[in-house]
């Protein structure tokens, strides 16, 4: 989450972009095709930008956070925020219906490494980080994809109401769905709300069938990823044969950013056969204290990549914080560290599942299997010596 959209806690506050359950990222939508396996660049750009599969001029109507949601029509100029939810857009083959993208340029790689670098690059970005109310105004869309903490916020008065002031209408991420009463977000299922926005998103552009397309792919790849060989007869650091405890370590100072039970990595996690560290925490994107790592006695820590703290610099934090630089994690140098778009709700959560297993594997957490992983790292990710095949 940058620094607007992503709850990212660096200064003591909430980061930049690392969960982007704060800063106001920045609103992006793009194309992006449904196959989940290795496709050519060419491939890649048919897929994500395939023509519009029933352009419906009458009014459509989707359930967003709770709420029947009606819209005069399907979008054809939206401004979309962040690279998860850029990624939802293309995956439905929606590109040629976004006009505008903010909080594009930390994860352009990795979209690029999915749907393809001729894609990514039509991208019109407006903002580079978290844009204003009067920005977005200012571009005309008919509809803004973004999230709580995702680039809505009350106090840079970057809302579904005030947007719809102006006659924009809106379209809320559901992993940011606020519970009831209070500001924590999360109210289903992380696999269900990354599913509930890629059918939703390809209802609103016109593009159902695409999107059916890649939420039964992923189904597919869920059962793969169940089917596997369990932690039974693994040899995890307490060589109990448990699911390896993993800890999403987004950023850190006074505290540490991560991700409880309704975020994307509780998804990613369970998926891959471990065990969230704060799957106890009711809420998707927060901050704990130092004591929840320590007494997690994590297997593998499980990083956000993003520039505001660099990956050396968290590997760095727990090798000298006394709470952490005596864990087996820490030690064994158990680490993984994947781009913010892999981890926050969105079609590429599949993709992290499948990393992860590879990863327990590899780290002798999990007993070997069949699972593949089709989306290539990019060059540019740090920490690849640690958990990349070679």
């Amino acid at each position: 989450m940058k620094q607007n959209n992503r709850l990212k806690l660096i200064d003591g506050g909430r980061r930049r972009r690392s969960a982007r359950t704060i800063a106001t990222s920045a609103l992006m939508a793009s194309l992006i095709m449904a196959p989940l396996t290795a496709c050519s660049s060419s491939d890649k750009s048919t897929s994500a930008s395939g023509g519009n599969e029933g352009a419906n001029s009458g009014p459509v109507t989707v359930k967003n956070c709770g709420k029947d949601a009606t819209y005069p029509s399907t979008a054809k100029h939206m401004y979309v925020n962040d690279g998860n939810m850029i990624a939802t857009t293309l995956a439905v083959g929606a590109a040629d219906n976004i006009a505008n993208v903010s909080s594009l340029q930390d994860d352009k790689a990795i979209l690029e490494a999915k749907y393809g670098k001729d894609v990514v690059d039509k991208l019109k970005v407006d903002a580079p980080d978290s844009p204003s109310l009067e920005r977005i105004i200012a571009t005309k869309p008919d509809l803004v994809f973004a999230g709580w903490n995702y680039g809505f916020s009350e106090s840079k008065n970057l809302t579904p109401d005030a947007l719809k002031d102006h006659g924009i209408e809106s379209y809320i991420l559901s992993e940011s769905c606020r519970q009831g009463g209070s500001d924590k977000r999360g109210t289903m299922d992380p696999w269900d709300a990354a599913k509930t926005d890629l059918t939703n998103i390809g209802k609103l552009t016109g593009h159902e069938d695409k999107a059916n397309d890649v939420v039964k792919d992923v189904d597919k790849r869920l059962d793969a990823l169940k089917q596997a060989p369990a932690a039974e007869g693994a040899d995890n650091a307490e060589g109990s044969g448990k699911p390896p405890v993993t800890f999403v370590f987004d950023s850190a100072k006074d505290t540490i950013f991560t991700s409880g039970k309704f975020g994307g990595p509780q998804a990613i996690i369970e998926a891959a056969g471990g065990k969230n560290a704060t799957d106890d925490v009711d809420d998707t994107w927060t901050t704990v204290g130092w004591e929840k790592i320590a007494s997690a006695q994590p297997d593998v820590i499980a990083f956000v990549d993003y520039p505001s703290q660099t990956f050396e610099e968290k590997v760095k934090i727990l090798e000298s914080n006394p709470a952490t630089k005596n864990l087996e994690a820490v030690k064994q140098k158990r680490f993984v560290n994947l781009p913010y778009a892999m981890w926050t709700s969105g079609p590429l959560n599949i993709d992290a599942a499948e990393y992860m297993r590879k990863r327990y594997e590899k780290f002798g957490l999990m007993p070997k299997s069949d699972i593949r992983t089709d989306v290539q790292l990019p060059d540019s990710l740090a920490g690849r010596e640690y958990f990349v095949e070679k």
